[in-house]
């Protein structure tokens, strides 16, 4: 059914967190740094990381010389009760553009974290959308931009807590090599999420701020730009399975089923086909194979017993990757290119549940284990000449970043 959305008049709600930072929300999320192995951009400080939440931790940032960091968006939250369904089908909504950030400046100094930033953001609480468009930039400031990438992402706080706050990702996002970039990503299938009065929350691990020689950090502004209509599918809920987290890769002390385990995921009332949507990178280097990284495998997501695969690698970078960077952009990655947003793996699971009211999902990676570990005995494939000690620069602990929902339409 085609919209009559060009009839509708146009409305800008601006709910934006101002230049300079505003509130972010010291501690409640963490994450660090993402940088390159060979990065030619040079050496930076150190980026204190924190973990909290209940959706598993992250290991915490440790950049070093020549700008290597361990990663983590981990530990922003478990998958908290979130979703929204029904009530958003009386017909198409007016044409609205909601601007939770405007050049909001995200920058880390010893004595002021800006690297987590909320902003509220009211989105319209009825109508149908045929599509919802997240923009998202990056500019340099003043001082210049980071000059090496960084793990970033765009969320949405489900429910606040002293001891974690839970959150859902809506998009994924590493910064480039000191230049600025922009993203376009689709999250019609997530309009449940974005109903009346949220919180939205941003994440940049940066090391550099106001004062430091290596640059300012970064501005970011993202806004949503919502067509009144019709969209093929009405999603009717959303419903988190794994909230953002740390998956270690390769310890077998250590196996990804205790940091994602199997979920049991009620249906979304009022829905009649299913799917999946995640976002999952590999970070850590110096490993065996170079793992995370610059490993490539395959994952699985098993919904009953139906499994699904995909190989989780990125192999061009070269050609949509922002362009003009230093460093090794161009280089193939396990899910990420810096200077990128990442791609949702989006999974039909209709016929997976069909007859049920719940999903029953499990994540698993394909065997692997990393002998270049603290507290391996044999001590063996170190791939960047380091022992196996982790040193937070040229050998990190490998892992995935995971998150996953699961949307319902009707």
């Amino acid at each position: 059914m085609r919209s009559t959305r060009a009839l509708l008049p146009l409305t800008v709600v601006v709910f934006a967190a101002a230049c300079g930072g505003s509130g972010a929300s010291a501690g409640s999320t963490t994450g660090s740094g993402e940088a390159s192995a060979g990065s030619t951009t040079g050496s930076g400080g150190a980026s204190a990381g924190s973990t909290t939440g209940s959706g598993g931790a992250s290991a915490g940032s440790a950049t070093g010389s020549g700008g290597a960091a361990s990663s983590g968006v981990g530990g922003v939250g478990g998958a908290g009760g979130a979703g929204g369904a029904g009530g958003m089908v009386e017909g198409p909504g007016t044409d609205t553009t909601v601007i939770p950030f405007a050049r909001t400046h995200f920058y880390f100094t010893s004595d002021d974290d800006q690297r987590v930033v909320d902003a509220p953001a009211s989105f319209p609480s009825t109508g149908t959308y045929e599509r919802v468009t997240l923009h998202l930039s990056l500019e340099c400031p003043s001082g210049g931009c980071d000059p090496w990438s960084r793990l970033a992402s765009l969320g949405l706080v489900t429910a606040k807590d002293p001891a974690g706050d839970t959150l859902i990702e809506l998009m994924r996002f590493v910064t480039p090599y000191h230049v600025g970039a922009s993203w376009d990503l689709d999250v019609t299938d997530l309009r449940p999420l974005l109903a009346g009065e949220v919180t939205l929350r941003a994440f940049v691990d940066t090391s550099v701020g106001p004062g430091s020689p290596y640059g300012d950090g970064w501005l970011l502004t993202a806004s949503f730009e919502m067509k009144g209509g019709v969209p093929a599918k009405i999603p009717v809920g959303v419903i988190p399975v794994w909230g953002p987290r740390r998956v270690v890769y390769g310890d077998p002390a250590r196996p990804i089923a205790g940091a994602a385990p199997l979920a049991d995921v009620p249906l979304p009332v009022g829905a009649s086909s299913y799917a999946l949507r995640s976002f999952i990178t590999g970070h850590g280097q110096g490993n065996a194979g170079n793992c995370a990284e610059f490993c490539e495998k395959e994952h699985t997501l098993t919904v009953g017993a139906a499994p699904h695969t995909e190989m989780i690698w990125r192999d061009d970078c070269a050609t949509t990757a922002a362009p003009g960077q230093q460093g090794t952009y161009r280089y193939a990655r396990a899910g990420w290119c810096p200077g990128a947003d990442v791609r949702p793996w989006t999974v039909d699971i209709t016929a997976d549940v069909a007859g049920t009211g719940a999903a029953k999902v499990a994540y698993d990676v394909a065997g692997y284990e990393n002998t270049c570990r603290p507290d391996s005995t044999l001590c063996d494939g170190c791939t960047l000449g380091s022992g196996c000690t982790y040193d937070g620069a040229t050998h990190t602990e490998p892992g995935y970043e995971l998150s996953t929902v699961l949307i319902g339409y009707r």
